[in-house]
């Protein structure tokens, strides 16, 4: 997603030197009529079981500035998938976010597109010449990506159905998912720039790539120790904020004789519920309540709906905090998103640096299986899988999740060179950017339902929402 002509920048995988090719080739990883070499298909005969196959020339490498068609069918495939849960998630829960603790399909996708800007960071700045113009234009694209986020998904765009548009400033949500992937760049990008050690080519095995980026993983785990730290060591006072229009007799603890302000009864420390957690004391604290997302899926809880987990009426006497303002893509959510990105950023530097599709598909799946693993275990532990929160159960689960994804399109992609199959979704993956602002966002069906037959409720974005249920 925070993509441009840099970040795009990527390799085409894989020259082989000689005892890599016939590692691969016996592996069954290179399909052995088929070898790769100085980015050309070289056709060859059908080995016989006891033949050896020919060797590729070695290389400095093995990388060249051609695009890696994985990378863009695995963030094509992404889009893809956000763009069914923003218009199919209202008809099945599974393919909806999860009201509150577990994960769904919908929960990994976020992530997704944070790992995949961590692989194509790792990529784009594997040599820079100017680090001083390297700097600006990373400051400029993040400041860009920023604003951009703040426009698609600050309020400006208004819903379906809604043909007007504008926000007011004092009401605009200033964080969304564009502008977390964008933070998240922005500071591993200037781990990639200021923090990597040069690597010899002797030292080019994991623990040598460990050791070379060992201030990535220094600043992984200080994110990760400071959001454990404020997430269950902040006292959270009880707070209280304006019900909106209409909807405060059907809460709990009203405060006045019009409803209109509620109360929400916290004191309490280190609680991961939807009311009283420390990522939604410092979201209202620094951007204040009203900058933030009005929507929340916790609507979707039994607590706050009649239809859980499908979105409907309130409960009889629903906490108060049904109601409240609560932004899933906030300050302190934010910190573990950053640590997904540096995850992704070492798929990118294994790629970089390890020769040869076995050893990059072996240490690739041993790496996220033991993510995976290690997530279900802190979620067997008693750190709930929680995408609003972004739980460290939820980032190292969907983190190497990702990482198995990604190495299974490398599989398909680049070693048995399934591209025509996939070729709209790496089209789709190369633009990436451009369709999340206009499908995703609903930049093309707002501008669709522009037109309309005699009123604005006859347009064709309304006749579709009313076919399938959803106006």
């Amino acid at each position: 997603m925070a993509e441009d002509a840099q970040i795009h920048n990527s390799i085409k995988c894989d020259t082989l030197e000689q005892e890599e090719v016939q590692e691969d080739v016996g592996a069954g990883l290179v399909p052995n009529h088929q070898l790769i070499k100085s980015g050309e298909e070289i056709k060859l005969p059908l080995l016989s079981k006891n033949e050896s196959p020919p060797v590729a020339s070695p290389v400095n490498d093995g990388l060249s500035n051609q695009r890696l068609s994985s990378l863009d069918v695995y963030r094509g495939l992404t889009v893809a998938a956000m763009i069914l849960v923003d218009y199919g998630g209202g008809l099945w829960w599974g393919i909806n976010h999860a009201p509150w603790n577990g994960v769904t399909f919908a929960d990994f996708v976020v992530p997704a597109f944070v790992f995949i800007v961590g692989v194509s960071v790792a990529l784009a700045y594997k040599t820079v010449i100017n680090r001083l113009d390297a700097v600006y234009k990373l400051v400029i694209r993040v400041l860009k990506l920023f604003v951009l986020g703040l426009l698609l998904q600050g309020g400006y765009l208004h819903a379906v159905n809604d043909l007007s548009y504008g926000v007011d400033i004092q009401k605009m949500r200033i964080m969304g998912v564009l502008q977390r992937i964008t933070i998240a760049y922005g500071i591993v990008a200037c781990f990639e720039l200021f923090a990597k050690r040069r690597i010899l080519e002797a030292d080019k095995t994991f623990c040598g790539i460990i050791r070379a980026y060992c201030w990535h993983w220094v600043g992984g785990a200080f994110l990760a120790c400071l959001y454990v730290g404020l997430l269950y060591g902040l006292y959270v006072p009880t707070w209280q904020f304006e019900a909106p229009e209409g909807t405060g007799s059907m809460v709990a603890n009203a405060l006045t004789e019009n409803i209109s302000l509620l109360q929400v009864d916290c004191n309490v420390r280190g609680s991961l519920s939807p009311g009283c957690n420390a990522a939604s004391l410092i979201d209202r604290s620094i951007m204040g309540i009203s900058h933030l997302y009005k929507r929340p899926s916790y609507r979707r809880t039994e607590a706050c709906s009649v239809d859980s987990p499908y979105s409907g009426p309130l409960p009889v006497n629903a906490p108060a905090w049904c109601m409240a303002p609560f932004d899933p893509e906030g300050l302190l959510s934010s910190l573990p998103a950053v640590i997904t990105c540096f995850i992704g950023a070492h798929y990118g530097h294994i790629l970089l640096h390890i020769k040869g599709h076995r050893r990059r598909i072996w240490q690739w799946s041993t790496t996220g299986a033991v993510l995976v693993v290690s997530g279900l275990g802190l979620d067997f532990a008693g750190i709930p899988l929680n995408k609003q929160l972004y739980t460290l159960s939820y980032t190292l689960l969907t983190a190497g999740a990702c990482g198995l994804a990604f190495m299974v399109n490398y599989v398909i992609v680049d070693v048995y060179g399934w591209k025509l199959s996939t070729i709209a979704f790496k089209w789709i993956g190369a633009h990436a950017l451009m369709i999340y602002a206009l499908v995703s966002c609903s930049v093309i069906p707002l501008a669709i339902q522009g037109l309309y037959w005699k009123s604005p409720e006859n347009n064709l974005i309304a006749t579709i929402l009313g076919t399938l249920g959803l106006s």
